[in-house]
């Protein structure tokens, strides 16, 4: 089981490292980071980020993801 978690880890880390890399966006990560829902101030010298909707899903995600390899 920690074999297969640790293949899954180095297969996301690669495709994160992909993405970033992908010439149609700036970022790599296209919607991701800028849902409706993620909070985002910018004053004069100060910003603030927190990407609640995109954490809430990457939560969900993770959630089916670890059901799905668990279930039994």
């Amino acid at each position: 089981m920690i074999l297969i978690m640790g293949l899954m880890l180095v297969v996301v880390g690669a495709v994160l490292m992909l993405l970033g890399k992908w010439p149609s966006t700036q970022s790599g990560w296209g919607w991701l980071g800028r849902l409706p829902g993620d909070i985002f101030i910018k004053r004069d010298n100060f910003s603030f980020y927190f990407p609640i909707t995109t954490s809430i899903i990457l939560s969900i995600l993770a959630s089916l993801i670890l059901y799905l390899f668990m279930k039994r």
